[in-house]
């Protein structure tokens, strides 16, 4: 915890170093203070299959982002700042609540800025019983410094892997060397926890699962993410290769953003993912993805 709380005084959670004092409420590129803020919390049953089972995952999300996506979905709360402080002893109450409720896993939605809160809030919840596994769900733009001290915390980690271009981070995402420190932080959360390991009934239990998202006119890097994945982690890795873009928040300045992908350009990302050898793909479909939103949306 100590050590956790170190980051912050001169912040370095993330790759940005934005280096401002949250100790003492100064706020840096993620736009948080001392305290976290959340947005919503509730069961919610749009997460890949293995997370939501029966009773869904017990999702959090956090207010901000260290990410600037130009076409973010959740632009409202990650961008615009929808949401409100929390104690650390109200964000414990928030995870004993989802699984009291039958949620079988607490996923906690872009917590890379606010891995210290996480942590106070953990010693409390668990001393109060929490049990269930703990999914780390981020934008892969993560620190590997901060992702050591969650090993033998974290039982799940889902992160993105957006882009294989550091250009394109740069434009859209507003992100220097993404592409590097994105594989190394999923190397690293690989290292913790290695390959998706579900129980009897198919419900996650530990393991790494990644998120690619594809974007028009091949702008993601698809090949090089699943090169990377099958070559440098492992071809039992479960990736979700995504279709539910659309041009969202500021996309529309961007001319090659203006558009979804086409079937071809999604049906080409899976056929590219095969070719590599990843033999764990699963997909959301965007009707379905924006239907689990609209049931999740349970706000504070």
């Amino acid at each position: 915890m100590e050590a956790a709380l170190a980051l912050l005084e001169a912040c370095r959670l993330c790759p940005r170093h934005c280096e401002a004092n949250r100790l003492e409420g100064e706020v840096g590129k993620c736009r948080t203070g001392r305290q976290a803020l959340v947005s919503s919390f509730g069961p919610h049953f749009g997460e890949e299959a293995p997370l939501v089972g029966a009773g869904g995952s017990g999702t959090i999300f956090f207010t901000y982002c260290n990410l600037r996506c130009c076409f973010c979905q959740n632009y409202a709360i990650s961008q615009m700042g929808e949401g409100h402080e929390v104690a650390s002893n109200e964000l414990a109450g928030m995870m004993l609540s989802l699984e009291k409720r039958g949620c079988h896993n607490i996923n906690f939605v872009s917590p890379t800025h606010v891995v210290p809160q996480i942590l106070e809030a953990l010693e409390i919840a668990v001393k109060d019983g929490l049990s269930v596994p703990l999914v780390y769900n981020s934008g892969g733009y993560d620190s590997v410094e901060t992702l050591e001290l969650l090993d033998g915390i974290v039982d799940i980690y889902m992160p993105d892997m957006k882009y294989s271009d550091e250009h394109n981070a740069r434009r859209f995402s507003g992100i220097e060397n993404y592409p590097e420190m994105n594989r190394a932080a999923v190397r690293e959360m690989h290292r913790q926890v290695g390959d998706l390991k579900l129980d009897r009934h198919g419900t996650a239990v530990r393991g790494l699962l990644v998120r690619h998202l594809v974007l028009p006119h091949g702008l993601a890097g698809t090949d090089e993410v699943c090169r990377f994945l099958s070559e440098e982690v492992s071809t039992d890795t479960y990736l979700n290769v995504m279709a539910q873009y659309r041009p969202c928040y500021r996309a529309s300045d961007f001319a090659e953003l203006t558009r979804p992908p086409s079937g071809e350009e999604f049906a080409e990302a899976v056929k590219i993912a095969r070719d590599h050898g990843l033999n764990r793909l699963d997909r959301i479909e965007p009707d379905s993805f924006a239907k689990a939103i609209r049931v999740f949306r349970v706000t504070m």
